[in-house]
């Protein structure tokens, strides 16, 4: 029989392996006035690691369609949406989560911006992408953590 100290020491040894900081599932997330108030998960974002996804070809791909002075040192900035200099203050951080989740819950069906946390994303899509969102729920709020830092033209 294990004594009460030596099974406290055991769980507090084996629990943090089994705690997952909780998370907004995508079809959980709640958009009012073209905002998602409510971070999707525990942990704040990381506005380091989001510049990274926002730079990231492979990930976010921000660069395709947006213009950003902070990384001026990456090639082949697009102009298909707006430029991100200044959009920390243009936009509050629930409304640049809703963008992030699923812009056309804010801009409508006509938008070009696919959703990045949201299984609503059109018709063929490729079997090995079904079911799955471009980014998770912890990338958004590192995306939106580094869009907040991009204040002043």
């Amino acid at each position: 029989m294990m004594r009460p100290f030596a099974l406290g020491l055991a769980m507090s040894i084996a629990l943090p392996s089994l705690v997952v900081a909780a998370e907004t599932a995508p079809a959980d997330v709640s958009f009012a006035d073209a905002q998602v108030a409510e971070p999707l998960t525990e942990k704040p974002g990381d506005p380091a690691e989001g510049r990274s996804i926002f730079m990231d070809r492979g990930l976010g791909n921000c660069l395709a369609c947006h213009v950003n002075a902070d990384l001026d040192d990456q090639l082949f900035h697009g102009n298909v949406g707006p430029e991100m200099n200044g959009v920390g203050e243009r936009w509050e951080p629930g409304q640049l989560r809703a963008i992030v989740v699923n812009a056309k819950q804010v801009f409508g069906e006509q938008t070009v911006m696919p959703g990045f946390y949201t299984l609503d994303v059109g018709v063929n899509v490729a079997e090995k992408y079904q079911g799955k969102t471009i980014l998770t729920a912890q990338q958004v709020e590192d995306v939106v953590a580094y869009l907040e830092t991009l204040k002043g033209d």
